[in-house]
């Protein structure tokens, strides 16, 4: 038999695994494995940055549910993966990284590119682990598989010497072994003693809530999710990141009256998210001191380190658990006994729809960015993917633009990543094409993956790119921010010259139509850019993060 090589070899075990895209930046020591990838019928999309790379990988993971693949070259290309791959750590995405290092056999003689990548990929990973025998390749990449799916998702690297990759070994002495092997999706129950604490808590709240995040999202939980708030009539809220599990027009969603609900709760059940800042830790005093908190999470450590004391602690998969709690509730959670609740946020929730838009309908112009965010509502289709970057455009996102489909939005997340939005989109349309993926980008961050207009139009992506131009980093109403100005510059130019569609938008009635002709576009297979021109001085008034602010 012929012998094969250790990139023929990290081919078809990519392929066994159910690899069908590949995401990566060419370079050595990769080129013949890259090769190797699209003779095994591995759609390839190189990028223009490696960060890219696994952006793409963590947003098409997320949509699909699976393990993604990115791949760079050694050193530098393996480090400039490292911002995407620590994003995909912070939340939790199942991309398995790849890269190529310097020869085994010559580690110590400062050979080109030689850095100890996998000390570097640690830190950003669930597990990282180097190839030292062709023989074993397909297990170690089964392994890789198996790890970012496992428990919690996380992302997972796998380094490979140059020598290794172009070493040559007699077929018949692969492994093929364990390539392939299915992934486990384990589904561990929660103990039945802490589910009757829950369902005994639940019946005796008066005012309960749901707060839920991405673990619905990968345990597949919407159903049951939903289940639990209409039959219980339990208030829920999500966070960014979880946003879609149920629609954001759900009638016993109050959008408007999150903070009152957070404060006002005596029942917290916190559901498949980590209990950080972005929900002030659960403590006071955004949540009430004397509210209980119940948690259900895959991962015992995050709920053993909870910031807050957990008052039932229920370690196990969403889906099951939340089965368990429906199964055992019978009719001692009782609806009828938080009417008084949802009336209370239902009425605070109408209040504030029905005061005036301000600048959501404003005609002044520069344009307010939420006047922006309005237009993208008004346009976007029910299903559409809404992924948001930026600073005030993010923050003004999060409050007016909904979402209403698992899975649909994707932000820069918990680690708080500039420059996600245009590979997240890219990665999306890939995993979708069906769906109408809508980037709403501030022209800051849009300018850290800018170039990726050129992978979308080279791999015939089709997303739709709106720009907030509001002249650089952040709002500055007193102009005081030091390093804050870039300009008001055409991107649109930008991306005609890139091969896209692109208008520039200065009035807010020219929004619209602005974004109609896009999507024309889009549809008609190219990608399409509208730069809008907003309101540097539009400062979003939202929860502060930290003590200090950009």
């Amino acid at each position: 038999m012929a012998n094969i090589t250790g990139s023929a070899i990290l081919a078809r075990a990519l392929r066994n695994e159910g690899t069908d895209v590949l995401f990566f930046l060419m370079g050595g020591p990769m080129l013949l494995a890259e090769a190797c990838c699209i003779k095994e019928g591995i759609r390839p999309i190189d990028v223009r940055h490696e960060q890219a790379a696994a952006f793409m990988g963590q947003a098409y993971s997320r949509l699909l549910q699976k393990p993604s693949v990115c791949m760079a070259a050694s050193g530098p290309g393996v480090i400039n993966l490292t911002t995407g791959i620590a994003n995909a750590l912070i939340d939790c995405a199942p991309v398995v990284a790849i890269g190529g290092s310097s020869a085994i056999s010559q580690v110590g003689r400062q050979q080109f590119q030689e850095i100890d990548q996998l000390a570097i990929m640690k830190g950003c990973t669930k597990w990282a682990d180097r190839i030292y025998n062709l023989k074993r390749i397909p297990e170690q990449v089964n392994a890789a598989f198996q790890k970012a799916m496992s428990g919690k998702p996380g992302p997972v690297y796998l380094d490979f010497p140059g020598d290794i990759l172009y070493q040559e070994i007699p077929e018949e002495q692969v492994n093929w072994s364990l390539s392939g092997r299915p992934l486990l999706g384990a589904r561990p129950m929660g103990e039945q003693g802490r589910i009757d604490e829950l369902i005994a808590a639940l019946a005796g709240a008066r005012q309960p809530i749901i707060l839920s995040g991405s673990g619905v999202l990968w345990s597949q939980a919407w159903d049951e999710l939903r289940a639990l708030v209409e039959r219980a009539g339990i208030p829920f809220y999500t966070t960014p990141q979880g946003r879609g599990v149920l629609p954001d027009d759900h009638e016993l969603s109050y959008l408007t009256m999150r903070s009152a609900a957070f404060r006002d709760a005596d029942l917290i059940l916190i559901v498949g998210t980590r209990m950080n800042y972005i929900i002030g830790h659960a403590e006071p005093p955004r949540f009430a001191a004397k509210a209980k908190i119940a948690r259900i999470d895959i991962d015992a450590d995050e709920i053993a380190s909870s910031p807050r004391k957990v008052d039932i602690g229920i370690v196990g998969d969403c889906k099951m658990v939340l089965q368990q709690v429906l199964e055992g509730m019978s009719d001692s959670v009782n609806s009828d006994r938080y009417a008084a609740w949802r009336k209370k946020l239902s009425t605070g929730d109408a209040a504030k729809r029905a005061a005036p838009n301000g600048p959501a309908t404003s005609n002044e112009q520069p344009i307010h960015p939420l006047r922006l965010c309005e237009e993208v509502k008004n346009f976007m289709q029910r299903d559409a993917i809404l992924v948001v970057d930026g600073q005030e455009i993010l923050n003004y996102g999060r409050q007016s633009m909904p979402t209403f489909v698992p899975g649909h939005r994707l932000n820069s997340g918990p680690f708080g990543t500039m420059g996600v939005g245009l590979p997240f989109g890219l990665g999306a349309k890939v995993a979708r094409p069906d769906k109408q993926v809508i980037v709403v980008h501030g022209d800051g961050s849009f300018g850290l993956n800018a170039m990726e207009l050129d992978t979308a139009v080279r791999h015939k992506i089709p997303v739709l790119v709106i720009v907030s131009l509001n002249g650089g980093w952040t709002a500055d109403p007193t102009g005081e921010k030091p390093g804050r100005n870039l300009g008001y510059t055409r991107y649109d130019k930008m991306a005609e010259g890139l091969g896209c569609y692109g208008e520039y938008v200065e009035r807010p009635e020219e929004i619209g139509p602005a974004l109609r002709r896009a999507q024309t576009q889009v549809e008609q297979g190219r990608v399409a850019l509208v730069n809008v021109k907003t309101d540097y001085r539009a400062r979003a008034g939202t929860v502060a993060f930290a003590s200090y602010s950009t």
